[in-house]
């Protein structure tokens, strides 16, 4: 039984294109399973967080991380009494436009679309469900749920200003609203998000030697999840004491989003959907002093990993290779494969032809782009 203010499913706003209801499916449990079949979704395998993909097998990928997204998400959802099937979609989804190479990917492109709209992997997930995901008869991309694309749009929270042009197209069709909150179960989605890399980058960032569990014993939350293990279990193995540690510092996370959620809920009480978007602010986020203990703990992950000279000269070998692959598509796009080829050489100006060339390479998973980058670039 779900609560008041959870999406319901006989009051879903539908699909673009009309289709049969499912007989045995809710419609957000549908849109989920269009979501695990789509090819987006299978490259998400060979696409990285932080490490490039042939840096080791044990790192988290952009599937393994959605994956942990989506457990969160159900997680909180059930015990707010929300659709865990929206949830659970939203979350499946967050990351299908992430390009290759993790952010570092991301802001290379950036950077590269700047005269043409710009890019932006949320707007760019949306495009993919929209458009660029193509095996039905009757439609273009996934033909998901309003509610799924309205959570896909603005899991982060209203989108104001000067939109990206993959979101000001589908916006355009479809008025998804992003002046207003998303729907609770897209805001767990978002806050599952945080909740599932903070635990995992501290692992990682273990794993790849860039700090040791001495480091983590300074910063808040960690250093006591630690001190609670050592008072429990002294002289643990060390790879069962980290486990226990994070886990313990996981389960902080997940135990704060639950109590700070129900006593909003409770103090204002919500009667539908609609309510939680009309809210100020978002119903569903962190305790203000858990969130700033979050925060120095993301200041140490910034530092010590993201920026580590390792991973720093990472991020400028993969950087040379998009800036290398994009503009040489770019020139002469009969170096993509033939449908891309055509795709491009239809657009009716530079801009057209440049959006073609994003969706191919943001499209590709660490591994090809590095195939790609070693065949065209040498």
């Amino acid at each position: 039984m779900t609560a008041p203010y959870a999406c319901q499913p006989q009051d879903s706003r539908g699909r673009r294109w009309p289709e049969r209801m499912s007989t045995f499916r809710s419609p957000w449990q549908r849109d989920r399973d269009r979501i695990i079949h789509s090819s987006a979704f299978r490259r998400l395998k060979h696409k990285t967080q932080v490490f490039v993909e042939h840096e080791g097998d044990y790192y988290r990928t952009r599937l393994t991380h959605t994956i942990e997204v989506a457990q969160v998400a159900r997680t909180i959802a059930g015990a707010l009494g929300l659709n865990t099937d929206l949830a659970e979609t939203v979350a499946l989804a967050h990351d299908l436009g992430h390009p290759p190479f993790g952010h570092t990917g991301e802001d290379a492109l950036a950077a590269l679309m700047a005269p043409y709209g710009g890019f932006d992997h949320n707007a760019q997930a949306l495009r993919i469900v929209t458009r660029l995901e193509r095996h039905y008869a009757d439609f273009d991309g996934l033909n998901l749920t309003w509610e799924s694309l309205e959570g896909i749009a603005k899991h982060n929270g209203p989108v104001t200003g000067e939109l990206p042009y993959a979101l000001a197209e589908v916006n355009a069709e479809w008025d998804l609203e992003l002046h207003s909150n998303a729907s609770a179960e897209a805001q767990v989605a978002a806050v599952a998000d945080d909740v599932a890399y903070n635990h995992h980058d501290l692992h990682d960032g273990l794993r790849a030697g860039l700090f040791t569990e001495a480091d983590l014993a300074q910063l808040p939350v960690v250093g006591e999840a630690f001190a609670e293990v050592d008072a429990l279990h002294p002289g643990l193995a060390p790879m069962r004491r980290r486990h226990e540690a994070l886990r313990r510092v996981f389960g902080v996370m997940v135990e704060d989003v639950i109590a700070v959620a129900q006593n909003r809920l409770t103090g204002l009480q919500p009667q539908s959907a609609q309510d939680i978007r009309d809210m100020e602010g978002p119903i569903i986020r962190f305790s203000k002093p858990l969130y700033q203990n979050l925060k120095a703990i993301k200041l140490f992950l910034f530092q010590r990993m993201y920026r580590a000279p390792s991973v720093v000269v990472e991020r400028q070998r993969v950087t040379e290779m998009l800036n290398g692959l994009f503009p040489l598509f770019l020139a002469d796009p009969s170096k993509m494969p033939p449908t891309w080829f055509e795709a491009a050489e239809a657009a009716g100006d530079e801009t057209g032809r440049a959006r073609v060339v994003l969706d191919y390479v943001a499209g590709m998973t660490d591994r090809f782009a590095i195939q790609e980058a070693q065949r065209l670039l040498g």
